[in-house]
């Protein structure tokens, strides 16, 4: 009995602590049930079968390799494809293996020579046709080997950086394209190394900096090109070339450092820019046809040239040239054009305007006896030249040498030569040359400073239609 009452007592005491408990529970859920949404029911993963090691021993999942140079897509960075960029390591596959991968893209591609590089280059020739269109830009400083010595022997010793069957590409930047030529201009073969500028015996190939070969539709813009062991430019066999706002320098001794020569290229503008070399700023050459120049600024070199042409008793064609709104200063020519004994073509439709001239040797030139050695034999061939208008040339000459020069075949005269508003003043003293015509047939549209006398009116009589030819 007293057992049973002893259980009873246990139950009541149970019962009587699981009801309190019960109603804390409820209270507290109706507390917070003003929030109105259902308890969610957490799920706790069990703790790992042994204790974790050290919070430093954690290794995240991996993440994909980052681009060290910020590669954008379209974006083609020499860097990536293995460039130093130190100035002496090659570089020369890099840029190869940056060029054909960006040439292959469907869409336009960027090449990107970064700047705060110099990156060393040997002899190269970038080809197309691309799939798309193309541009290189050049921020940084690109370099060949550094003189003959160091030149490559199974490199051509001609070209440096060649650009062959491209269509629709740009070169441009705020980067520079150093040729540096000292070491080949103290070639012995080069004119300045002999007594009174002969040559002496040796090897003479030099290789032009920067060349366009067969492409069309291309654009130069923004660079700066110095110190060329040869031309600086070349474009041959090209179509549609724009070239604007470049800087081009080499000291002015330095020898057949042309700005930018062209050759059996169609429609080129050239506009904008600072030429100072040991040669021509720009020269033309045989086939060009359609050639626009503005705005140039031109010196110390030998000025801007038609020329020469007819080398090697050769046929040469030129015709639609404009030079206009320039300037020439401490040259030893103007506006020239100049041609061989013995050749044959023609150059017409010429318009040299609004140039001015300061200290210029030879303002205006035209030289059918063109020779480097002066012992150039004669020859009654020549290149037919005509239809030449020389229109506002103003400036100051060098008393060495006359202000204006018309030198024709014997038997080719020059014909149609006309001046207007023509006013060259010698750069010392007062006293002014006279200008010098052979065989040189034209008019005078105004009065001209200095005086022009020589030229010869009408047509030559000797001249017959079926001996010129016209191209």
């Amino acid at each position: 009995m007293k057992k049973l009452s002893k259980l009873s007592l246990v139950c009541v005491i149970f019962f009587g602590f699981f009801l309190l408990s019960t109603q804390a529970r409820w209270h507290n859920h109706t507390k917070h049930s003003k929030h109105n949404h259902p308890h969610k029911i957490s799920y706790i993963s069990q703790p790992p079968s042994s204790s974790p090691g050290p919070a430093a021993s954690y290794s995240p999942p991996p993440e994909e390799p980052k681009n060290p140079y910020n590669s954008t897509p379209g974006v083609f960075d020499v860097r990536l494809y293995g460039a130093v960029g130190d100035g002496q390591t090659d570089d020369t596959q890099a840029f190869k293996m940056a060029w054909d991968t960006a040439c292959q893209s469907e869409s336009p591609a960027k090449i990107l020579v970064p700047n705060h590089f110099t990156f060393m280059i040997q002899s190269t020739i970038f080809t197309g046709p691309c799939l798309s269109g193309l541009l290189l830009q050049v921020d940084g400083v690109i370099v060949p080997p550094d003189g003959p010595e160091s030149w490559p022997k199974n490199n051509s010793r001609r070209q440096w950086l060649v650009f062959y069957r491209i269509n629709k590409m740009s070169l441009q930047g705020s980067g520079v394209i150093d040729g540096r030529g000292d070491k080949w201009w103290q070639l012995p073969c080069k004119p300045h190394m002999g007594i009174n500028g002969t040559t002496l015996p040796g090897p003479c190939d030099s290789p032009v900096a920067i060349r366009f070969f067969m492409s069309s539709n291309l654009t130069v813009q923004g660079l700066r090109i110095k110190n060329s062991p040869q031309f600086h430019f070349r474009f041959d066999g090209c179509i549609n070339v724009n070239v604007d706002s470049i800087s081009i320098s080499a000291p002015a001794r330095s020898p057949n450092t042309d700005g930018i020569h062209i050759e059996n290229t169609n429609d080129v503008k050239i506009y904008n820019s600072v030429i100072s070399n040991g040669d021509d700023c720009v020269s033309i050459g045989s086939g060009c046809y359609d050639v626009d120049i503005r705005n140039i600024t031109c010196g110390p070199g030998h000025g801007i040239s038609i020329g020469s042409l007819g080398n090697h008793n050769s046929r040469a064609c030129v015709k639609n040239i404009t030079v206009r709104d320039s300037i020439i200063r401490v040259s030893d020519n103007g506006v020239r054009i100049k041609t061989w004994q013995g050749g044959s073509g023609a150059v017409s439709g010429v318009t040299f305007s609004n140039i001015h001239m300061d200290n210029v040797r030879n303002p205006i030139m035209i030289d059918q006896f063109y020779c480097l050695t002066k012992k150039c034999s004669n020859q009654t061939a020549a290149v037919y030249v005509s239809n030449i208008l020389y229109s506002g040339i103003k400036g100051t000459y060098d008393v060495r040498n006359a202000p204006m020069h018309f030198g024709c075949s014997d038997s080719m005269p020059c014909t149609n030569l006309t001046l207007s508003d023509v006013e060259l003043l010698p750069a010392v003293g007062d006293m002014m040359s006279d200008p010098y015509c052979w065989n040189a047939y034209g008019q005078l549209q105004t009065l001209i400073i200095p005086p022009v006398s020589c030229l010869l009116e009408g047509a030559p009589r000797t001249l017959l239609s079926d001996e010129i030819d016209r191209c």
